[in-house]
């Protein structure tokens, strides 16, 4: 290079493992997901560098495409820039400093046509690096979400580290009319957590936000949901008793609801139909309407008033023995009573979880976990991880899902178009999952495995950074300096080659490569495309061709 990267040390008072997981590790080479040819680095003077492949493994010379401020090293507290690649002609752009971008950077697979232009910037408080950014248009307005990430000084945290991270969700829309390309900020919401996200990314449609992080984060209110919550607190606790009380037996259900004296006979109506219950105090609304949880047999239903005071209703179940949840699908007003015989019935059907003694079978065979048997490779610094979605109107979570000992390892973009994906940990493999925001069914696809990758990369003490091709052909992590390794996914053999213990034939084999780089530097960046890596150290970009076109 000939510059070397602008690199940010970590100052003084930036000492706790979340200052070193959020930029101490930081990834200062940037792949351009659109063009995976292309890739950019900022370097020391300020200068945005991109670097293309052209023939097959020739790297052209750095070309500068963009310029910071001159008085950047000004800035006490400045963290290191960041980028994120939206689309195929825009990008999300912070200086370190607490200023965001947005940048219009023309068609970037040709040098002829990128031509980066500032469409919008304003000053956003303290610095923060970008975790991620999406380009959407709704209504035939432009948006731009961009996910910011700070850590924060916390006066109220006495116990723990004295920060706390800071996510900040910022959408930037188009303002101005055709041909009057203005930019401002339209939306502003923020998460705070205890640890830095392994994951955080924005759906595609600006809707949504995903998060995998040890501790969990939640949306910090502002004064106007404050208002909101205080109101909604105060309806809860007007909260009014149960509109009525029903019972179950394995035959029947029994619905019991008050009514005022002065209603007689002929003033109640009770619809019974096989999914339905419809019930109507003389000319007013329906009391009671909806769709059952089960069929009833609805001949053979009835109702009657009780001391002038109550109506109950008796359903016959169409499906014996089944156990109602809920009675009318979706409406809290009534409350279930269970009799003592129903709670021992159910304490009883659970009491096969769990067990009073520690082991209370030692002599079954291969039990399913021996603490005993697992390697120092195994144990999980953090083994309670969770993966969340937020609902960006509602700003309350939709899905959590505990991770367990699902350790996080890394994330790649295998579709610019779809969100990133993730890898994960599952006993000794590395699956790796595709978000689909737009597929409530189907919200986590499985869409590749790596064999081993997650008891090997667990002994490499010295590991830095990890990636995969987008096409899955192989995985790869790198250490502080020189030594990667490179996992490729097994492929068939030329040759005929036999198991020596147990005498079957194998027919594929996974190879694994180890490149040692001729540098003295620590590796700053990492990325991986479908055929080559690219690994940047502060004076020296490697380019490692991986996947030969046979």
């Amino acid at each position: 290079l000939f510059s070397a990267v602008a690199e940010v040390k970590l100052r003084d008072d930036q000492y706790t493992l979340d200052h070193m997981r959020a930029f101490g590790m930081y990834n200062y080479l940037h792949l351009d997901s659109w063009y995976q040819d292309n890739v950019y680095y900022v370097d020391q003077f300020g200068r945005v560098m991109n670097l293309s492949v052209t023939l097959d493994t020739a790297l052209q010379k750095p070309r500068e495409v963009f310029r910071l401020p001159a008085e950047l090293a000004a800035c006490d507290d400045r963290l290191c820039a960041s980028m994120h690649f939206s689309s195929p002609t825009g990008l999300s752009f912070s200086d370190g400093t607490g200023r965001l971008y947005w940048i219009s950077s023309g068609q970037r697979g040709s040098s002829a046509s990128e031509k980066w232009e500032i469409v919008f910037n304003e000053e956003l408080g303290s610095p923060f690096i970008i975790a991620h950014s999406v380009s959407f248009v709704k209504s035939d307005i432009h948006s731009v979400s961009v996910l910011l990430l700070r850590v924060e000084k916390d006066e109220l945290d006495t116990k723990g580290s004295g920060f706390h991270i800071a996510l900040e969700w910022v959408t930037v829309a188009e303002t101005g009319k055709e041909g009057d390309q203005r930019y401002e900020i339209v939306k502003r919401r923020v998460l705070h957590g205890k640890s830095v996200p392994h994951y955080a990314a924005i759906e595609p449609s600006g809707d949504g936000l995903m998060i995998v992080s040890y501790k969990p984060f939640k949306f910090m209110p502002d004064e106007d949901d404050t208002l909101e919550e205080n109101d909604n607190a105060k309806a809860t606790e007007e909260k009014k008793d149960p509109l009525y009380c029903w019972q179950q037996t394995d035959d029947d259900v029994t619905i019991t609801v008050d009514i005022p004296q002065d209603i007689s006979k002929d003033d109640i109506r009770v619809g019974f139909s096989p999914e339905n219950l419809c019930v109507t105090l003389k000319d007013q609304p329906p009391l009671m309407e909806g769709k059952l949880y089960s069929s009833v047999d609805h001949e053979s239903c009835t109702w009657i008033i009780r001391e002038k005071k109550s109506l109950e209703i008796s359903l016959i179940k169409k499906n014996e023995g089944q156990w109602w949840p809920e009675l009318i699908l979706d409406d809290k007003r009534g409350e279930l009573i269970i009799s003592s015989s129903q709670c021992s019935e159910l304490s009883e059907s659970l009491m096969h979880f769990t067990s009073e003694e520690m082991n209370p079978d030692p002599e079954k065979e291969n039990p399913p976990c021996n603490a005993q048997e697992l390697e120092e490779c195994d144990a999980f610094l953090e083994d309670c991880a969770s993966l969340c979605r937020f609902d960006g109107h509602t700003l309350k979570v939709t899905h959590v899902i505990h991770l367990g000992s699902n350790q996080y390892l890394f994330s790649v973009v295998v579709d610019p178009k779809e969100m990133p994906c993730f890898c994960l940990r599952h006993d000794v493999d590395a699956l790796l999952w595709q978000p689909h925001s737009d597929q409530p069914e189907n919200m986590w696809e499985h869409i590749a495995t790596f064999n081993a990758l997650g008891y090997v990369q667990a002994s490499k003490q010295e590991k830095k950074f990890m990636a995969c091709a987008p096409d899955h052909s192989y995985a790869a992590l790198c250490e502080c300096l020189r030594r990667v390794f490179i996992y490729r996914q097994p492929t068939p053999l030329a040759t005929v080659l036999y198991n020596r213990r147990e005498g079957r034939q194998v027919g594929q084999v996974a190879k694994q490569l180890v490149a040692t780089l001729e540098a003295n530097d620590p590796i700053l960046g990492f990325q991986a495309t479908s055929e080559r890596l690219f690994v940047l150290t502060t004076k020296t970009l490697f380019l490692i061709k991986v996947n030969s076109g046979n």
